[in-house]
């Protein structure tokens, strides 16, 4: 169980981070609110969603592996989200 504490905890730590430097990198910019930046946020909370309903996912035969699985689909979408922040205006 505290595998799966541990992954929501990463879940919610990450996505909130980009998040919260996409606010720093539109204040920093000047640009509060802009198209781009609420994109991010709105993806970042879609991952979130969809990732904490896979963890919560009980009908799965290997738990280890779905778990593992689900990992490492938070390292590709959190890179991507990172991508976009870094080439916000």
């Amino acid at each position: 169980m505290a595998n799966i504490r541990e992954l929501k905890k990463d879940i919610n730590y990450v996505l909130g981070d980009i998040i919260e430097a996409v606010y720093i990198v539109e204040a920093a910019n000047d640009k509060q609110g802009s198209k781009e930046g609420s994109e991010i946020i709105d993806g970042a909370i879609a991952t979130f969603d969809d990732l904490i309903s896979k963890v919560n996912n009980k009908g799965v035969d290997n738990k280890k592996e779905h778990l593992k699985s689900v990992r490492k689909e938070l390292e590709e979408k959190a890179r991507a989200l990172v991508d976009k922040v870094n080439k916000l205006p």
